[in-house]
C-alpha cells in the first residue's frame, strides 16, 4: 500500500468540504452520479471506435444503501480511471475554476452551495457525509483496478485491487445522522430516492438501488390465526438485499417531448440538472429544425452571470451535443457565438455523424445551419422578452449585456439584430435603461445622429461638460459605460436606423435647425475676433499638452472641456491597446473653453491689460487640469496641479 498526501489546494478544499456550513449536502449524491454518468457518457463514445470497450451488461448507476454498516455505494460500468488517473484527479487540483472556488469561499463566513457544481469540486464534496471515501477503479480494456481511500485528513493510500468489469466504485461510510448539521440519513430508502429524483432524474441512464438491511424477524402465529410472541429461532445476523425494481429516474429526454406535456416545473428541473445552477433559468427557448436535415434544441437563459463568463478558457456548461439521443460532446462551442456563450442547453441532431469532431463540426454545413438558426431564435426571444416584461429584460441586460455588445465588434455578424437588443442608461431617464428603438423613436426629425459619450464610469459622464449644450436644446445622449463600448463604437461606421453613432466628445459640435446653427457659427466668430490673442497666449503655455486652444458651441455652465478629433481614440481605448501590446501614436486633445464664462471673460480683461501677465499661462494649465479631472481621467502631474491650485487661492484670499 502506498500513502501519499494531498496537494494543499485539495486539503483545503478538503478542510472546507468536512467543516462545511452547507445547508445542500446533499448535492455530493448529484455530483457523484452525475460524474458516473460522464463516465457511462465516455465508455459509450469510445465504443464506437474501439469496439472492444463495449460491455455485455447494461450502462447503468448503482446505488447500494448498507442500513448495517452505515455506507452508501456509487457504481458504473463506465470508462474507469488507471492508478494514475487516480492520483491526478483525486489528489490533486487540476482546474483552475477550484482554486478560484477555494478564494470566493475564504472571502465570506457563509460559503454558497451553488458553487460546488459550477466549479467542478464536486467529488469532494463527499466528505461533507462521509467519515472515509473508498473508490476502486478499473480502466476500461485494462485487467488491473486500483483502490483509493482517504479519511480527508491530509493523506490518502493507493493499492492494487480487484473489479470484475471496468469502471468505478465510490463507497462512502457515512457520518452519524445530524439534523442541525444538515447530515441527513442517505440509507433511508426514501431518501436517496428523493434526492436522486430532485437532481438527478434527467440523467440518461438508469439509476438502481439496492437497500441492506438486517432480516425481519419472524413472527410465530397460534392454531387460531393470532400473532403471538416471537417464537422463530435467533437471527443469525445475516442481511438481506432488497433490490428496488424500477430506475430511480425518468431517463426522459425531455427535449424530445412535445412541449405541451412538460411544465415549466420539469424544464427549469433539467436546467438544474444540466447546469448545476440552484436558481430557476431566466428564459427557456425551445425550437427544432426540419426539412432535408432534423434538430432539435432546448436552450436556457440562466438567471445570474456564471463567475467565469469574461474567462472564456475557464468556461464551462455550455451547449451539449447529443446525436439521435447519445451524447457526443459538452461545451460544443460551434453551435453558438462568444456573444451568446452565457446559454446554456442541448441540441439533438438526427443527421450527424456519431464520429464527428470539432475539426469537422466547423466545416459541417449542417452544424452551421444549426448555429444560425439557434441564434436567430435566441435573439427572437430576447426581443420577445424585452416587449412582454421590460423589467425582466432590463435584469437580463444588466447580467450579459456586455457579452452581447461583444457581438457588435465581428464584421461579419448581423449587427442590426445585436443593435436591437441594447440597452444604455439616457440622459432622458435617470433611473432606467433605454433601447435604441425608444431612442430613436423620440429623436426630433432634424437630429441627424444618435449622440453618446462613452467612458469608465457611469456618474462621471452623467455630470460630463460635453453634455450641457445637449441637455439645453432637449437633446438625448446615451451613456456608454462598459468596457467594450469604447471598442465596438470605434468599429465604424456604425449606424441604426440609418442614423450614424456620434460621439458628443469629438469634433465639433452643431446643434438645432439650420438657422440656429448659423446663429452659433456667427457668434462663435465675433467670439474668435475679441479672445483670438488671447487663445494663442494660452496655446502657446500648454502646447506640449493639447493641439489646440478653441472656443466651444457645447458649452454652457463648465469652464472647459476636452475634445478629440473625428477619428482619434479616446484616452480608455487607448489604454485598453497599449496593455494589450499594441503600439499607439501620440495624439493631443483641444482644449475648448466656454466664451461666456466669467473665468475667461476676466481672462479677457487682464490680457487686454498685459498680454505677458504669468497669470494667463497659469489659468491655461489650471483650465487644462479642470478638464482633465472632469472626464475622469488623470493628471500627468498632479503634484504641480496642487501647487498652481495653492498658489491661486494663496493669491484670491
Amino acid at each position: 500500500m502506498e500513502t501519499h498526501s494531498f496537494q494543499a489546494e485539495t486539503q483545503k478544499l478538503l478542510d472546507l468540504m468536512i467543516h462545511s456550513l452547507y445547508t445542500h449536502k446533499e448535492i455530493f449524491l448529484r455530483e457523484l452520479i452525475s460524474n458516473a454518468s460522464d463516465a457511462l457518457d465516455r465508455v459509450r463514445f469510445e465504443a464506437l471506435s474501439n469496439p472492444e470497450l463495449q460491455t455485455e451488461h447494461e450502462l447503468a448507476i448503482d446505488l447500494e444503501a448498507d442500513r448495517i454498516t452505515r455506507t452508501l455505494t456509487v457504481s458504473d460500468n463506465g470508462i474507469g480511471m488507471t492508478r494514475e488517473d487516480l492520483v491526478k484527479h483525486l489528489g490533486t487540483i487540476a482546474r483552475s475554476g477550484t482554486l478560484e472556488f477555494l478564494n470566493r469561499a475564504d472571502q465570506g463566513s457563509q460559503p454558497n452551495p451553488d458553487l460546488i457544481g459550477q466549479f467542478g469540486v464536486g467529488f469532494y464534496a463527499s466528505f461533507m457525509i462521509a467519515d472515509e471515501v473508498e473508490v476502486i477503479s478499473r480502466r476500461a480494456g485494462e485487467d488491473k483496478a486500483t483502490r483509493w481511500v482517504s479519511a480527508g485528513a491530509g493523506e490518502y493510500s493507493l493499492e492494487d485491487a480487484e473489479r470484475d468489469e471496468a469502471g468505478t466504485t465510490v463507497r462512502l461510510t457515512l457520518k452519524a445522522v445530524d439534523g442541525d448539521d444538515g447530515v441527513s440519513d442517505f440509507c433511508d430508502e426514501w431518501i436517496v430516492k428523493q434526492t436522486v429524483k430532485k437532481y438527478s432524474d434527467f440523467v440518461a441512464y438508469p439509476i438502481k438501488l439496492t437497500i441492506v438491511e438486517e432480516a425481519p424477524a419472524e413472527v410465530a402465529t397460534d392454531k387460531d390465526g393470532e400473532d403471538g410472541e416471537d417464537k422463530s429461532p435467533p437471527s443469525d445476523g445475516a442481511p438481506t438485499r432488497r433490490e428496488i425494481e424500477e430506475p430511480l429516474n425518468s431517463m426522459k429526454a425531455i427535449w424530445t417531448r412535445p412541449e405541451s406535456e412538460v411544465d415549466e416545473a420539469e424544464f427549469a428541473d433539467f436546467y438544474k440538472h444540466i447546469t448545476h445552477d440552484f436558481q430557476d433559468p431566466m428564459l427557456r427557448v425551445s425550437t427544432s429544425i426540419e426539412g432535408t436535415f432534423e434538430a432539435r434544441a432546448l436552450l436556457f437563459v440562466p438567471s445570474k452571470a456564471p463567475y467565469d463568463l469574461y474567462h472564456r478558457e475557464r468556461l464551462h456548461n455550455g451547449i451539449q451535443l447529443y446525436v439521435r439521443r447519445i451524447f457526443i460532446m459538452d461545451e460544443c462551442r460551434e453551435l453558438l457565438p462568444d456573444w451568446l456563450r452565457f446559454v446554456r442547453g442541448v441540441v439533438d441532431s438526427e443527421d450527424l455523424s456519431l464520429n464527428v469532431s470539432r475539426e469537422m463540426l466547423q466545416q459541417d454545413r449542417q452544424m452551421q445551419s444549426i448555429r444560425k438558426h439557434l441564434i436567430k431564435k435566441v435573439v427572437e426571444s430576447l426581443k420577445t422578452l424585452a416587449k412582454q416584461d421590460a423589467e425582466k429584460y432590463e435584469t437580463f441586460w444588466i447580467e450579459f449585456g456586455p457579452v452581447i455588445k461583444e457581438g457588435l465588434l465581428d464584421f461579419e455578424e448581423k449587427r442590426d439584430r445585436i443593435l436591437d437588443l441594447v440597452l444604455a442608461p439616457s440622459s432622458a431617464e435617470e433611473d432606467k435603461l433605454t433601447s435604441l428603438a425608444d431612442y430613436a423613436d423620440r429623436m426630433p426629425e432634424d437630429q441627424d445622429a444618435i449622440y453618446y459619450i462613452a467612458g469608465p464610469k457611469l456618474d462621471v459622464l452623467r455630470r460630463s461638460p460635453h453634455l450641457e449644450a445637449f441637455l439645453a436644446k432637449g437633446i438625448e445622449v446615451l451613456f456608454l459605460s462598459d468596457p467594450v463600448d469604447e471598442v465596438w463604437v470605434s468599429q465604424g461606421p456604425i449606424e441604426y436606423r440609418d442614423k450614424p453613432f456620434k460621439s458628443i466628445g469629438h469634433g465639433e459640435v452643431e446643434l438645432g435647425s439650420e438657422e440656429d446653427k448659423e446663429k452659433a457659427k456667427e457668434a462663435l466668430e465675433k467670439d474668435e475676433e475679441s479672445l483670438g490673442d488671447l487663445l494663442k497666449t494660452m496655446n502657446a503655455a500648454i502646447e506640449d499638452e493639447v493641439k489646440e486652444v478653441r472656443l466651444s458651441s457645447r458649452l454652457k455652465s463648465s469652464a472647459s472641456c476636452l475634445v478629440l478629433e473625428e477619428g482619434d481614440l479616446s484616452p480608455q481605448l487607448e489604454t485598453m491597446l497599449r496593455q494589450a501590446g499594441q503600439e499607439i501614436p501620440e495624439r493631443k486633445p483641444i482644449l475648448e473653453l466656454n466664451p461666456e464664462h466669467a473665468i475667461l471673460k476676466q481672462l479677457g480683461k487682464r490680457f487686454e491689460g498685459n498680454p505677458t501677465d504669468p497669470k494667463i499661462a497659469d489659468a491655461a494649465r489650471l483650465l487644462l487640469g479642470q478638464a482633465v479631472l472632469a472626464e475622469g481621467g488623470q493628471l500627468d502631474d498632479p503634484t504641480g496641479f496642487a501647487e498652481l491650485v495653492n498658489k491661486l487661492l494663496a493669491e484670491t484670499l
